[in-house]
């Protein structure tokens, strides 16, 4: 997955709002969110070949994602970053997941990963280059893409001008979907949704074999309610689908 737009802590009936693409081969083989565990309950599509997922949450309302990281490091990637993924998926808060991802890159050197994991009090980011680095998130709006979130990022060498172009597309998203007055979280989805699908943001890929397989919507309560709405491929031609299983 290569787009992650985020809304934490700044709606009141709606501590999680998230709207994300995922970039991937397109002959690699997933299926749609489903319950995927049950000790915790864990809804999340999943990634056939390695077995983990990119993006699900659990009973405790734990959020977690992952996206490829662009970098110039040569890295071994001995572990699906999907199953670090679904390992952060078995906690009950942010910290646990926390941990278990401190303790799982100690173990493991994975390929490239940018990865978000949030509950309704806490979120954090995970850089990951051969290097372990986290950024505490303050309640607002997020973009996290291939070379990192919000304004800081790492453009690497090997790819200075799709870098660059990633870096200002994330910025304008992020100012773009900066909350209206009266804003509703549903609302804000809905906008989050059209930048997903819009060519020119770039977050809707299309290059051959490669490109945006899927998006996920959703929205975590207050009330411990969770909307989720998937759209199994592209956004800009494919509708989203109410994801009909619950926590």
């Amino acid at each position: 997955m290569c787009t992650f737009l985020f809304a934490w802590q700044v709606f009141s009936d709606a501590p999680i709002v998230v709207a994300a693409n995922r970039d991937e081969r397109l002959d690699r083989p997933s299926n749609p969110p489903s319950i995927i565990d049950e000790d915790p309950r864990v809804i999340a599509p999943r990634d056939v070949e390695a077995g983990g997922t990119w993006i699900g949450y659990n009973e405790h309302r734990v959020l977690v994602a992952v996206l490829n990281r662009w970098t110039d490091a040569n890295l071994r990637g001995e572990r699906s970053r999907g199953l670090l993924v679904a390992d952060a998926l078995d906690c009950e808060s942010t910290e646990e997941a926390a941990a278990t991802v401190e303790q799982s890159t100690d173990e493991y050197e994975y390929e490239g990963f940018n990865l978000v994991v949030a509950d309704a009090e806490d979120s954090l980011l995970y850089e990951w280059d051969g290097e372990l680095r986290k950024t505490v998130f303050n309640p607002g709006v997020h973009v996290v893409v291939n070379i990192g979130g919000d304004e800081r990022f790492d453009i690497p060498e090997s790819r200075p001008e799709l870098g660059r172009a990633q870096a200002d597309n994330t910025q304008r998203a992020r100012n773009d979907l900066q909350p209206e007055t009266d804003e509703t979280a549903e609302a804000w989805r809905e906008r989050a949704a059209t930048v997903l699908r819009d060519h020119d943001y770039g977050f809707c890929v299309h290059h051959g074999q490669f490109g945006t397989r899927s998006s996920s919507l959703i929205s975590i309560y207050d009330d411990g309610t969770v909307d989720e709405s998937f759209a199994d491929g592209p956004p800009c031609e494919t509708d989203y689908e109410t994801v009909d299983v619950s926590l």
